[in-house]
């Protein structure tokens, strides 16, 4: 259960915005093994002084362009999986809708499975209690 927050400066199109949702999912699903249907994003846009980036921390040139993309998801993932995640990204985004790899931050938040409610108040995916 991937939960994606995706954040930007306002002013971009929907067709921009859904482009890089779903260039997240797609490789959420080719590298990190989500199920297709497992499909929760927030999209936010947020005016140039309340979206506050480094333009050269690390030595990468970030423009106002840049996307910081937020994924909670259960733990278990290897370092390489990582890896090929966060290049599968920038490139996809590269492709559709055109973001330079540099404007591409990702952070992946790892929880345990309980930490989950889909619903009705309900954690689905923790273990049942043993009295």
């Amino acid at each position: 259960m991937p939960l994606v927050r995706i954040e930007l400066r306002s002013g971009k199109s929907p067709e921009y915005r859904r482009a890089i949702g779903d260039a997240i999912h797609q490789c959420m699903v080719e590298v990190l093994n989500v199920p297709p249907d497992d499909h929760f994003q927030i999209i936010a846009e947020h005016a140039p002084d309340s979206l506050i980036y480094d333009p050269t921390y690390l030595g990468i040139s970030r423009s106002d362009d840049i996307v910081i993309i937020q994924i909670t998801l259960n733990q278990g993932r290897t370092v390489e999986m990582k890896r090929r995640f966060y290049s599968a990204v920038a490139q996809a985004l590269a492709a559709r809708p055109g973001l330079r790899p540099e404007d591409v931050f990702v952070n992946l938040v790892e929880v345990s499975k309980e930490n989950w409610s889909f619903g009705n108040g309900i954690a689905q995916y923790a273990p049942e209690s043993i009295p």
